[in-house]
């Protein structure tokens, strides 16, 4: 059975996403138009993408601080990508703020732990992971807290 991929899928797709319109569009046909398991598609390629990138060096960011307002608390969440213009997306500095902010309110014991937090309705890692798809660039990133 075939399925007819429309434009507007594929904006749908994208602005879910994020992802780039040819790789929304080829998410969809293998995913014969169901759109959870095109974005399954993508955080695939995303998790391929991240193995074959491993050995890059990540060495533009985003840098986020933030401190409780009890003054007690503070973390600083840095997100590498390869290039500047990755690092300096808004959607990129969005995603190092979401993440400083939850590493604040729930302040995890260590990086791992952070890692499976939820967001977004998957764990940060798995964020990580689908954006690396998404961008196309490896990712990395530190959390210190204090």
């Amino acid at each position: 059975m075939s399925v007819t991929i429309t434009a507007a899928d594929v904006k749908k797709l994208r602005d879910m996403t994020g992802a780039g319109m040819s790789d929304c569009k080829n998410a969809l046909v293998e995913a014969e138009g169901d759109f959870d398991k095109a974005i399954e598609v993508l955080r695939k390629k995303g998790q391929k993408l991240s193995l074959k990138r491993a050995d890059r060096e990540a060495t533009e960011g985003a840098v986020i601080a933030l401190v409780s307002d009890d003054k007690k608390r503070g973390v600083i969440v840095k997100l590498s990508s390869e290039t500047d213009f990755v690092a300096k997306n808004e959607n990129f500095v969005q995603l190092a703020t979401d993440f400083a902010k939850l590493a604040l309110e729930k302040f995890p014991a260590s990086k791992d732990e952070l890692l499976a937090l939820p967001y977004d309705g998957i764990t940060i890692g798995e964020k990580v992971t689908e954006q690396v798809g998404v961008i196309g660039e490896k990712l990395n990133w530190q959390i210190t807290k204090n």
